[in-house]
């Protein structure tokens, strides 16, 4: 009730643990406190927290126009209401050396068991859009450098995301990986792969754990879970799924709503209250009620 009962360090503590089995950790990512509760009841053992959703939630797009303090807020709010290690998408770090130590801190603070800093030029853009650029490697290493640093957990998962893939070739994005893991990388996130044999690639060349994106609508050819377990990943994201999920069904009930004069059509695919209700775990609310104001008198 109102806060998960797992503190940020058991998360992060059981993030590390999960990843040291070498099973995949399927990660689909939230685009609210209460779609991060959904995430929890169908079973999944982590919360993925898109800088693209975030972005888009506060009617933006992905191309680094927000900020440090709506990522925390937002990280905040996701990594409250469930017992799941969240991994948050802090985009370049929001600046350079200094400013992604600063940037870990406060995601720290607010709860994150881990997050991922890219190698793009801030402002940066989606990992899947054209013209992206990449900082030259001193720079990209530095960044790698002060997250590790400044972390105050250790169990604190350090990413380092590559998006030099988009322009350049295959060996440079295994090089850049191998600079990053000896910069303190704790995983590899190697963005816009082309296809499996080149996640095979990278994940022959490191020995960190190694973090792929199933993002729907990208430039690579779509893996499912099992053929990224095949090539040996250990975490696979799914970043927008559940909202581009939500605003189709949302498109649909509005142009009912338009046609129809009502939204009765769409009953079927909605989720009832009751089972809202669920989610939010309403007879806990009540019993607290129950239990703290129940001024009755015995005789």
């Amino acid at each position: 009730m109102l806060n998960a009962a797992t503190s940020p360090t058991v998360k992060r503590e059981r993030l590390r643990q999960r990843l040291a089995t070498g099973e995949i950790l399927v990660l689909p990512g939230a685009f609210s406190p209460l779609s991060a509760m959904l995430i929890a009841s169908k079973g999944f053992e982590g919360v993925y927290l898109s800088g693209a959703v975030v972005a888009a939630d506060l009617g933006l797009p992905d191309v680094g126009l927000t900020t440090l303090s709506e990522v925390a807020d937002r990280t905040s709010q996701v990594a409250r209401v469930t017992d799941l290690p969240t991994l948050v998408d802090a985009d370049t770090g929001f600046g350079q050396a200094m400013n992604v130590a600063r940037s870990v801190q406060l995601l720290e603070d607010a709860g994150a068991a881990g997050l991922h800093i890219e190698d793009q030029v801030n402002p940066k853009r989606c990992g899947h859009l054209d013209g992206k650029e990449v900082v030259p490697l001193e720079q990209a290493v530095e960044r790698i450098r002060a997250a590790v640093t400044a972390r105050r957990d250790p169990n604190m998962l350090i990413v380092a995301r590559t998006d030099v893939r988009g322009v350049a070739d295959l060996a440079t994005t295994i090089s850049r990986a191998k600079a990053y893991v000896d910069a303190g990388a704790d995983a590899i996130f190697p963005e816009a792969l082309l296809d499996g044999r080149e996640f095979a690639a990278v994940r022959a060349a490191i020995e960190v754990p190694m973090l792929a994106n199933a993002t729907e609508f990208g430039r690579g050819e779509p893996l499912s879970v099992s053929a990224m377990s095949d090539v040996g990943v250990n975490m696979v994201i799914f970043p927008v799924s559940l909202l581009r999920l939500a605003m189709g069904a949302a498109v649909k009930g509005l142009d009912a709503l338009v046609a129809d004069g009502a939204m009765t059509s769409m009953l079927d695919q909605m989720q009832t209250r009751s089972e809202l209700y669920q989610l939010l775990d309403y007879p806990s609310y009540s019993l607290f009620d129950d239990a703290v104001f129940n001024f009755n008198i015995p005789e």
